[in-house]
């Protein structure tokens, strides 16, 4: 294994992994907090410390697993923020402002990380191949986890916009997806593609969720960043 190598690669994940998922759940509990709940305001996590967000296997070993066994992408997750939704305003409407809080400081740190790119060539040059390589990188992780959490099941934040809109007569149902959603996840993301191509069928729903948007997001993001698409 080339040591050396593995610790510049790493070094140039672990920023856009930790920032990422801080600001993700920050923004999840202050938007929460201004709306009326101040659960995760109580416990600390109105706050860009990634301590406070951290889980230790969804957030640091899970993705240098994948990482040091060189897998095809990277996957993991912090630790959820608490929100007693009966205690925001308007519980409905202030649920879904609370999910896509998440998303959109994530979409607003991928267009951070593209101005920054502008101006990575005013640093001195031996930093420049780093900095360029990390932003590069804090761009991708930041769209993919925005994109990813608007997926319309629970408990991601897309589930919980779909749970806003629903009647009760429908909501209710849904709402009890979540005690699965992350096993149906799993299931979405592994085993389906999987069947798909046994089948000679593409059931590879992240992709078609995830993927796509994410090709035709990265141009608008190169050329904010200054770079050719």
């Amino acid at each position: 294994m080339d040591f050396p190598g593995t610790i510049y690669a790493a070094s140039t994940w672990i920023v856009p992994i930790l920032i990422p998922i801080t600001f993700h759940e920050a923004a999840h509990a202050y938007a929460a907090w201004k709306l009326g709940d101040d659960t995760a305001h109580r416990l600390g996590r109105v706050t860009f410390n990634p301590l406070k967000h951290v889980d230790p296997f969804g957030t640091i070993l899970l993705p240098a697993l994948l990482f040091l066994t060189k897998a095809p992408f990277l996957f993991g997750w912090a630790k959820p923020v608490p929100v007693a939704f009966g205690r925001l305003g308007h519980p409905r409407r202030d649920m879904a402002i609370v999910a896509m809080a998440g998303p959109l400081a994530n979409v607003l740190l991928a267009v951070a990380s593209a101005g920054l790119l502008r101006i990575a060539w005013v640093l001195p040059e031996a930093l420049v191949p780093w900095l360029v390589q990390t932003l590069y990188q804090s761009i991708l992780l930041n769209l993919v986890l925005a994109i990813f959490n608007m997926f319309p099941l629970p408990p991601l934040d897309g589930g919980r916009v779909v749970l806003s809109i629903l009647p009760n007569a429908l909501a209710r149902p849904f709402a009890r997806l979540e005690r699965f959603g992350f096993l149906v996840l799993l299931g979405i993301i592994f085993p389906l593609p999987m069947l798909g191509r046994s089948l000679g069928v593409d059931l590879n729903i992240f992709r078609w969720f995830v993927a796509i948007p994410l090709a035709w997001l990265m141009p608008i993001f190169r050329t904010i960043a200054g770079a050719s698409s």
